[in-house]
């Protein structure tokens, strides 16, 4: 049977809008920037905990790392690097071998970009972060003119449909 792991895998790799991380506890420093930059893609993104991003080697989570993502823990947690407020779903997924994995399925801003709220181990108060559209899939600082216009350009059509 195909799982939602096996399939997101078959021929994967990491885009704009998916992320993978290692085998790791909870920690929302330590993945902060990926989040908020997740949060200002036209349409949020998905991060996947347990395959490695370099090799892509499906490692799973053990029981006691899985223990720690503890959704309602880890949206307080965001809030606190986050205006607005970041909105994602957790669920824990199962490949084929029974290797477990956690999926951050992260919404899109509605009407504001986010920015970051507070320092962090990676992330600066006052920062907007993003995906890199020129360099290979990774978060970053807003830097450029161009990537800050087309954040605004999708800010401004969210306005106008709410309106």
């Amino acid at each position: 049977m195909t799982t939602f792991i096996d399939q997101l895998m078959d021929g994967a790799e990491e885009t704009p809008t998916l992320e993978f991380k290692g085998a790791m506890v909870w920690n929302a420093g330590s993945i902060a920037k990926d989040i908020l930059a997740m949060a200002n893609e036209q349409d949020g993104g998905r991060i996947v905990f347990g395959i490695e991003d370099q090799t892509l080697q499906r490692t799973g989570l053990t029981e006691q790392q899985l223990s720690t993502y503890i959704p309602d823990e880890m949206k307080d947690q965001m809030a606190r690097y986050a205006d607005p407020y970041v909105r994602f779903s957790v669920s824990v997924q199962s490949d084929a071998e029974g290797k477990k994995y956690v999926v951050l399925d992260v919404s899109s801003f509605d009407e504001f970009p986010v920015i970051c709220c507070r320092d962090g181990p990676d992330v600066q108060r006052g920062t907007i972060y993003s995906r890199s559209k020129t360099e290979r899939p990774r978060s970053v600082r807003v830097s450029n003119s161009s990537d800050m216009r087309d954040l605004i350009e999708i800010a401004v059509a969210r306005r106008m449909q709410r309106l």
